[in-house]
């Protein structure tokens, strides 16, 4: 067992619930963001040292993504002062059908450390925590894409697995590939939301060079701008991308949260009936 845990990442969709689960565990495991005491800041790698001090095992998720410029020079700095100071286990979140984040992975998996990549399709609440939350609260949905076929899996197994990857050695040298239950298509992921909220959601099939343009007269970052065409135009439009993996019944000894099943509990939260601020 693992008990002096660090969660990097701790405030965001992933790492929020590995930090929760641990705690349900009865578990403390240190807080890895900018705001946390001792503060764990990507940027800033003096911040490192501190947070890293007494650590057995990490849970490392990359902001905003492992593809994006930066995240191998970041990862191989982490993971070689990780090992020097004494961690024992790495447990990386990566994106499954991104080439750049396998150059990632392989810092991890060439390290001597123990290891567990979990590589995740798209998640759930990308919908009601991340970037398609605006456009459904503005009730005009437009993306690229729009019948693609795609394995949404819910943060909160993506948690559950790293967590038994945490606190077990069973999954050590492995990577996991997790998905959901299902394929479910962008037009088909508006209809079960306007229908679990009762709204008249519109949604509108684009080019990804008009999405790319929309993004830039909305002063969208361009780093982000640049990470979103990469996920539609290389990720999404990958058929090995589009292939459900049933790894987290093995895992987890229990199917995968269905998205119906999400959408059913998110908009309990009301969330998604928001109103908008006009300006």
């Amino acid at each position: 067992m693992y008990e002096n845990i660090l969660v990097i990442g701790a405030t965001g969709k992933t790492g929020s619930r590995v930090v929760e689960q641990l705690q349900n565990r009865s578990l403390k495991p240190r807080i890895g963001s900018r705001n946390a005491t001792p503060g764990f800041d990507w940027s800033d790698k003096d911040t490192w040292v501190d947070s890293l001090k007494g650590i057995d095992s990490m849970y490392v998720t990359y902001y905003p993504d492992l593809a994006v410029p930066g995240a191998k020079e970041a990862i191989e700095s982490l993971t070689y002062l990780s090992k020097e100071m004494g961690v024992k286990k790495m447990v990386l979140l990566s994106g499954k059908g991104e080439v750049e984040a396998e150059s990632c992975e392989q810092i991890v998996v060439n390290s001597g450390m123990q290891y567990t990549i979990v590589r995740a399709s798209w998640f759930n609440q990308n919908w009601s925590e991340s970037f398609f939350l605006d456009p459904i609260l503005s009730g005009q949905i437009a993306l690229p894409m729009a019948d693609t076929p795609i394995p949404f899996v819910d943060a909160e197994d993506i948690a559950e697995v790293a967590v038994e990857a945490l606190l077990n050695d069973k999954h050590n040298g492995e990577i996991i590939e997790i998905t959901g239950p299902e394929l479910i298509s962008f037009k088909e992921v508006v209809n079960t939301i306007a229908a679990a909220t009762n709204r008249n959601l519109e949604f509108n099939e684009i080019t990804l060079e008009q999405y790319v343009q929309g993004m830039q007269k909305m002063q969208v970052p361009a780093d982000f701008i640049w990470l979103i065409e990469y996920l539609f135009s290389h990720v999404l439009a990958n058929p090995e991308n589009q292939v459900i993996s049933h790894v987290i019944e093995m895992v987890l000894g229990r199917k995968a949260r269905s998205f119906a099943s999400y959408v059913s509990k998110t908009a309990q939260t009301g969330v998604w009936n928001q109103k908008t601020e006009v300006i």
